[in-house]
């Protein structure tokens, strides 16, 4: 008898997983953090702050609140003193926060008057313990806030024209400018005034407040393209097209964080009167299709990474701007230094002063004092940096030395050291909640030993220095010559103790550098905080004796990293 074989049922379809983007799967929320923004808007909360929550104490602030809404006013809570860097990923966030905020003043354009950089430093002084970190998004952070302070803290900043609203949260971030918008004479174009039409139309817009995670923009008319546009969400370059002149070139989807994504250019011409409808547009993209299902997933870079540049542009022209934007040309090799530090002309014949505290820790005592000293040099502006440094605007030049001799009473300078000028170093665990190791003392400590062991060399290529105290890359440890991400390392006695992953030969576009790239790991490449200056040092002297030097210049240490073997990097 012949066997029949068993039939078996075809197999149904598999329905496709919903990714949460509002345009294609509904809007139904499928997470917490999406629950409770539907639930009701971060931008609600300032509220209840100001009305119960300043009132009655940390103690009755909602849980949604204090750990999610609180953020599109600029707060956090800072991490609780005394929680080693072994325990970060293993207590929950209300085991590891204090009952202070951090809190992040929002500077677009990081455009400060010395008024409001008095206001800010005093509000420091008086409220949060004299702390204040200027931050590589030209932000001011301040700690030790209570939320019983918060609505007069509001108060002083709002009366200079100041804010935090959505400085944090899962909307519209600050907006990068170019430090020297509209005083270098070499810019292309002023991008001031794009940067005010966006805040003032949009920033604390409800229709914009709930999007699937933080979204980061820049705008630069500068030639050195001084924002870093490769790691935003959103950046807009200034160009001259051959037949329609100044404008931007747009850049979409970078970011970095555990998942590094560098933008993508859309090819398109953006002119200046166009470029905050682009913005809204860009915006709206990421609210409709962005993917909210999981959080790790959820930046715009992922369906960046999906869609490619050919799409988006499709997308944004089609289904938002409803109209096609002009090709455009890609932005010039850059000209000059970013950081802007030093002394420079300005094209009215002042001067513009680029300043270097050490990897960004000021106080807001020191916020007071460079405000009067700006002032006594005939300045009333000052502007921040994506690269943790001040610029002071409009000095007299007969005042210069004014200027310089006090910056550097106050511990800022407009010659700093090689590695002094390419140090950043993020928040680390001093008060951030995801940190595993200290990060600002230890560069601080690096700088100065590096200044020491490398007093006898002439280091004539900039080499950047990046100290992040975890894994999400807030102090940009893939663009970097040297990235140094936090971690529990083994000593020689094998004990853990604070260290670094090492990352090699990043870094984005610059005058020495044509193309943007991310560094490289080498396997098992660690290093201690204690020996963090000695590897530093063995690596730049490795590199000076074995780079190479053709009729087109020095071999650059991006370029070396990438081509040595492991054991040169080690």
């Amino acid at each position: 008898m012949t066997s029949v074989p068993a039939r078996t049922a075809p197999a149904r379809p598999r329905a496709a997983r919903s990714n949460g983007q509002w345009s294609v799967d509904g809007t139904a929320p499928l997470n917490h953090n999406e629950e409770f923004k539907q639930a009701d808007s971060g931008l609600n909360v300032r509220e209840r702050i100001e009305q119960v929550y300043s009132r009655e104490g940390f103690a009755s602030i909602d849980p949604d609140d204090l750990n999610g809404r609180f953020r599109w006013w600029g707060l956090y809570t800072q991490r609780r003193p005394g929680i080693d860097g072994g325990r970060t990923a293993q207590l929950t966030s209300t085991e590891l926060s204090d009952e202070y905020f951090m809190l992040r003043v929002r500077v677009d354009g990081g455009a400060l008057s010395t008024e409001q950089l008095r206001v800010v430093g005093e509000i420091s002084t008086e409220f949060g313990r004299d702390s204040a970190d200027l931050t590589d998004r030209q932000n001011v952070q301040l700690h030790w806030v209570r939320v019983e302070d918060v609505p007069e803290i509001w108060r002083r900043l709002e009366a200079v024209g100041l804010q935090t609203t959505e400085a944090c949260g899962d909307c519209p971030r600050v907006v990068l400018g170019s430090p020297v918008a509209g005083i270098a004479a070499e810019e292309i174009l002023d991008p001031t005034p794009v940067i005010e039409e966006i805040v003032t139309r949009f920033i604390g817009d409800p229709e914009l407040a709930n999007l699937p995670r933080k979204f980061k923009s820049a705008v630069t008319g500068h030639p050195s393209q001084d924002v870093v546009h490769e790691i935003n969400d959103i950046s807009l370059v200034g160009v001259v097209h051959p037949e329609l002149g100044p404008g931007y070139d747009l850049w979409v989807g970078g970011g970095l964080s555990t998942s590094a994504h560098l933008a993508r250019r859309l090819g398109t011409f953006v002119a200046p009167a166009e470029a905050a409808e682009v913005w809204l547009a860009v915006v709206r993209i990421f609210r409709d299709y962005g993917y909210r299902r999981l959080r790790n997933k959820a930046r715009l870079k992922y369906l960046m990474a999906d869609w490619g540049p050919e799409r988006f542009r499709e997308v944004l022209q089609t289904e938002y701007l409803h109209r096609e934007l002009p090709d455009g040309p890609p932005p010039p090799v850059p000209v000059g230094r970013g950081d802007h530090v030093g002394v420079h002309e300005q094209k009215d014949g002042r001067r513009y002063v680029g300043l270097a505290p050490t990897v960004g820790r000021v106080s807001g005592s020191t916020l007071q004092r460079l405000a009067d000293l700006a002032e006594s040099a005939g300045s009333r502006r000052v502007r921040l940096t994506p690269h943790q440094k001040v610029v002071v605007l409009d000095v007299d030049p007969e005042r210069l030395d004014v200027l310089l001799t006090g910056a550097e009473e106050l511990g800022m300078t407009a010659n700093p050291s090689p590695f002094r000028r390419t140090t950043i170093a993020c928040t680390g665990i001093e008060y951030c909640k995801l940190a595993i190791v200290e990060t600002k003392a230890t560069a601080a400590e690096a700088i100065s030993d590096l200044e020491r062991r490398l007093a006898d060399l002439d280091l004539d290529t900039p080499i950047t220095l990046h100290v992040n105290g975890c894994p999400n890359s807030c102090a940009r440890i893939q663009t970097a010559d040297i990235g140094l991400k936090g971690q529990l390392v083994q000593d020689g006695d094998g004990n853990q103790v604070p260290g670094f992953q090492v990352h090699l030969g990043g870094g984005l576009a610059s005058s020495d550098r044509a193309e943007p790239g991310l560094g490289r790991t080498v396997r098992g490449l660690k290093v201690t905080a204690d020996g963090l200056s000695e590897y530093v040092e063995t690596v730049v002297r490795r590199y000076l004796d074995t780079r190479t030097t053709t009729a087109e210049g020095v071999e650059t240490f991006a370029s070396w990293a990438h081509r040595s073997d492991e054991e040169a990097l080690r």
